[in-house]
């Protein structure tokens, strides 16, 4: 009974320090604040407060498979996008800026005696990456020895001593690097529209064509002239209602509805014509405007253009929204389940296209267990398998990288046969969130009493000294590189070295734009694996040399 009272106690605790460090998270300090990540510091004091506690170690096993799982799920794609479209500039970014910060904090190792778990648990903290901690701690583990406890405390006192100035130091990086290399954040947004939306709202607009030079030109001959990227919608010509496609040709006194970025409608109509009074979006008399919601399992993963649906009736596809970004509809755009999309339709059509991409929001909150069953125990599988390095270093993916490395593949190939690997987007969300909360909470809970220890003892106020350091100056120096070597843009770059969410808000506030955004995609897969690797190495490397 004293064991199940205990393991009772520990649940007790693993839940109110969740649900407390989540309320926590939510306060921010100038628009800023740690999110979920406030759940290990609440742990951490509850564990200081509490040093006979502990959560079993299935329990973060667990919740650290289902995170990764569900980060790998929804970024293989883009992982393996980037890699065919700015794949050699991103990788020696990433690649640079982990060895950079390796090499630096090992040469602070060295100089102020940081053990090993200790140094490479900075690293994870600078990074402020939780699976890169994660996956040390489950290296440490799987070594078995009797140091493997003490080790593993020293790990996490170090993640999080660096993990406030992994935040702050980069904001501060950031700041006087814009300001050293004289950045116009205003020329290089410019340059980069034509490669990356520039973060305006998407509006929809009708224009009259009053330009009697285009009159007599298609939409097509149009596009290829001016490099519209707009959805062009419905058309009234005098009394007749039509759907636009690419063959149209525009007489003059036509009404056109377009669906575009502000910046992009406005271009159109400054070209074309006139913005017209009468506003055919509103207009319901004719064709229907509705938002449906892919929930149909046989439909996720294809493209647009796979659906062939111009051959069966008129419709158009306006835009997608995927969580809360909405895009426009291109032909090679893949969907996935839980994506919401505008469709302009007959009303008789519009019924097929609601059978046909599902349009049930009760279906969205299943999740496949089948699926998910299968691709996580294929990533708990390759995670055990071990492999030796230079040097003899034995090397795993284990509970982290495996079920990462499981996602990224699964969800690239999306389905295969009848089985569909993704999850829709607010399912992923969900189980994701699950995941890093139990993860978090029995981690800082586990390590509270070492790191009061730690903290309160001379090796603390070095560790926070290494982090100041290594955040600042080595960000400064990645920033550095990135620009005048790469010749990568300072907007885009921003949101590249970003660690953090908070780092990412910072960047595009400044930037004025959501262009950090887009290279925070870029690099956020090829990061997040390179941490988890980069952190379990420097761990190795400093045991051989004898820290």
């Amino acid at each position: 009974m004293e064991h199940q009272g205990s393991t009772e106690e520990a649940l007790l605790y693993l839940f109110l320090v969740a649900a407390i460090g989540s309320f926590l998270g939510n306060f921010k300090i100038r628009g800023n604040g740690l999110g979920v990540a406030m759940v290990l510091f609440v742990g951490l004091a509850v564990g200081a407060a509490r040093p006979d506690l502990h959560i079993p170690d299935v329990i973060k096993l667990l919740g650290l498979s289902i995170f990764v799982y569900s980060i790998g799920l929804s970024s293989g794609p883009s992982f393996f996008g980037t890699l065919r479209s700015r794949g050699a500039a991103n990788m020696i970014l990433a690649v640079s800026t982990l060895s950079i910060l390796s090499v630096m904090i090992g040469a602070l190792a060295f100089a102020f005696g940081f053990d090993a778990s200790g140094a490479a648990g900075l690293l994870a903290g600078i990074t402020t990456n939780t699976p890169a901690l994660a996956g040390l701690l489950d290296a440490i583990q799987s070594r078995g020895n009797t140091e493997a406890a003490g080790m593993s405390n020293s790990a996490v006192v170090g993640y999080s001593i660096s993990y406030p100035m992994g935040v702050i130091g980069l904001m501060i990086a950031v700041a006087l690097m814009r300001r050293l290399l004289k950045v116009n954040y205003t020329k290089e947004t410019e340059g980069l529209k034509d490669e990356f939306p520039t973060g305006q709202p998407i509006v929809n607009q009708t224009l009259e064509i009053t330009n009697a030079e285009l009159a007599g030109k298609s939409l097509r001959d149009l596009k290829h002239q001016y490099h519209f990227n707009l959805i062009f919608g419905r058309l009234l010509r005098g009394e007749e209602h039509s759907l636009c496609h690419w063959d149209t040709v525009l007489q003059m006194g036509d009404h056109i509805g377009i669906t575009g970025e502000s910046g992009e409608v406005a271009r159109a109509i400054a070209l074309l014509g006139t913005p017209a009074e009468h506003d055919l979006s509103y207009d319901r008399s004719v064709f229907e405007l509705r938002r449906i919601f892919v929930s149909n399992p046989k439909i996720a993963g294809r493209t647009i253009a796979s659906l062939n649906l111009h051959e069966q009736f008129p419709v158009i596809l306006t835009r997608i929204r995927r969580g809360d970004v909405d895009s426009l509809v291109q032909s090679d755009t893949v969907l996935e389940l839980g994506d919401r999309i505008r469709v302009l339709a007959k009303p008789e059509d519009i019924r097929y296209m609601s059978k046909l991409l599902g349009d049930s929001y009760e279906e969205l909150s299943h999740i496949d267990l089948l699926s998910f069953g299968l691709g996580m125990g294929l990533g708990i599988l390759i995670g055990s398998i071990e492999m030796t390095l230079p040097g003899g270093i034995v090397f795993s993916l284990g509970f982290a990288g495996g079920p990462l490395v499981a996602g990224l593949v699964l969800s690239y190939l999306r389905r295969s046969g009848p089985i569909v690997w993704t999850l829709p987007y607010s399912a992923n969300l969900t189980i994701r969130q699950i995941g890093l909360m139990l993860l978090l909470a029995a981690i800082g809970i586990n390590s509270g009493s070492a790191f009061l220890q730690t903290i309160m003892g001379p090796v603390g106020p070095l560790m926070f000294l290494s982090g100041i350091l290594v955040s600042v100056f080595g960000s400064m120096f990645i920033l550095y590189m990135g620009n005048r070597w790469l010749k990568i843009p300072f907007v885009l770059l921003s949101g590249m070295v970003s660690h953090h969410p908070a780092n990412l808000d910072f960047a595009n506030n400044n930037a004025e734009s959501k262009i950090p955004t887009y290279g925070y995609a870029l690099v956020y897969p090829l990061l997040l694996i390179g941490k988890i690797v980069f952190v379990q190495m420097l761990w190795q490397a400093l045991r051989v040399l004898g820290l």
